[in-house]
């Protein structure tokens, strides 16, 4: 079994991290430079950097900010958030990224999902599905978690694996910021849906969160930030609890 990994998320909003519940209410969280520094020195087995509000002010990711964040962070980081084209993504992967996530542009231009694996390699290509029930489903929302599509979650993971997508960043907008707990019902049908890695994220309250999600289903890593960014739980706390509870993390 592959080691759990462990991922702060920074979200980015004018050039502040930010953090908010269900996609709205946002409130600093401090510096992304610094925040990515002290999360490398933290142990974090990777970095995301999402880029909020990128795709609804229809605007490019700033590539210099990911450009300084990639100075400071040494562990693999995402980047993600406006993101158009196979220029934009060629872009963030020179500034320093060793992975772009796509949203928006992903849901509108399906191709490009199976246009960018073929160009940089399918483990460079993350999608993020940010997802809201919807009666017995999810639905997929775009723009920052804006708007609705219609789409199905499930059906819209499965086809993001056939195009090409190494990964999957989930995201669930009815738990995002709560602290009550990652949606399980909502991973595990996505997990179980696909064979690639999923990342569960939305709802990271405490160690015993990461521990019912990694147990209850088959996502390969933990998002968090607000736990994180408010220093709550420190990275190594969550790493010993869950190692002391069975679970393989990395050390």
């Amino acid at each position: 079994m592959l080691a759990k990994r462990i991922i702060p998320c920074l979200d980015i909003n004018e050039g502040r991290v930010v953090k908010g519940v269900n996609f709205v209410n946002l409130r600093d969280a401090g510096d992304p430079v610094k925040n990515a520094q002290f999360y490398d020195r933290e142990g974090a087995d990777e970095l995301v950097f999402l880029d909020i509000t990128a795709s609804w002010q229809k605007r490019s990711t700033t590539i210099e900010l990911a450009r300084k964040v990639a100075q400071v962070a040494f562990m693999p980081f995402t980047v993600g958030g406006g993101i158009r084209s196979i220029e934009d993504i060629r872009k963030l992967l020179l500034a320093g990224a060793d992975k772009v996530s796509l949203n928006t542009a992903a849901v509108k231009e399906p191709t490009l999902i199976s246009k960018a694996s073929k160009v940089f390699g399918s483990q460079c290509i993350v999608v993020a599905i940010d997802a809201k029930r919807a009666t017995k489903k999810w639905q997929v929302y775009i723009n920052g978690g804006r708007t609705p599509t219609g789409v199905d979650a499930v059906q819209w993971a499965k086809k993001v694996e056939k195009l090409g997508a190494g990964e999957i960043l989930l995201t669930s907008m009815d738990y995002d910021g709560t602290k009550d707990g990652y949606d399980i019902a909502l991973t595990k049908a996505i997990a179980e849906a696909v064979k690639i890695p999923v990342i569960a994220s939305g709802g990271a309250g405490s160690p015993q969160h990461f521990y019912a999600v990694f147990k209850k289903t088959s996502a390969t890593a933990g998002l968090a930030a607000s736990i994180f960014h408010y220093r709550e739980y420190r990275i190594a706390e969550v790493k010993v609890y869950l190692a002391k509870k069975g679970i393989r993390v990395r050390t």
